[in-house]
C-alpha cells in the first residue's frame, strides 16, 4: 500500500477501537472519554519546542489525576506518516505499532513515566 492518508486513518482508528474495547473496565471508559488525533507529522512549532521529527506519538495535557486543574483537556496524537515508516510499509506492523504507541502514550495519561512504560513492554 502507498502512503494513503485516508487508509491510515481508517486503519489506525479500527486499531485505536479494537485497543480501547480490549481494555479492562474503568481503565476503557477513561480512555473512550480521551481524543486521539491524527497527524501526519510533527509540525514545526512541536519539533521547535524539542519533539523530534519521527516521534511516533505524544501525550498532551495533564494526567487523569491533574485535569480538574489543567487549561486544556489532555489527548494523544499519533503521527501516521511516522508510524507508516516505523512499520516499514507493512499494514500488519503499522496496526501492531498503532497499539503499542496508543497504549504507550495512554500510559503517559495514567501517570506512567518511560521506565515504567518500557518494563511493561511500550517502549
Amino acid at each position: 500500500m502507498n502512503l494513503d492518508w485516508e487508509k491510515l486513518c481508517a486503519l489506525a482508528l479500527s486499531e485505536v477501537e479494537m485497543t480501547i474495547e480490549s481494555l479492562p473496565e474503568p481503565l476503557r471508559g477513561r480512555a473512550e472519554k480521551l481524543p486521539v488525533i491524527f497527524e501526519h507529522l510533527p509540525n514545526a512549532e512541536l519539533q521547535a519546542d524539542g519533539i523530534e521529527a519521527d516521534t511516533l506519538g505524544l501525550f498532551t495535557g495533564a494526567e487523569f489525576v491533574e485535569e480538574s486543574d489543567a487549561p486544556l483537556p489532555p489527548q494523544i496524537v499519533l503521527f501516521l506518516e511516522n508510524l507508516w515508516s516505523f512499520a516499514e510499509t507493512g499494514e500488519k506492523l503499522f496496526r501492531e505499532e498503532v497499539r503499542t504507541t496508543f497504549l504507550h502514550e495512554l500510559g503517559h495519561y495514567l501517570g506512567l513515566d518511560e521506565d515504567e512504560l518500557t518494563a511493561r513492554g511500550l517502549e
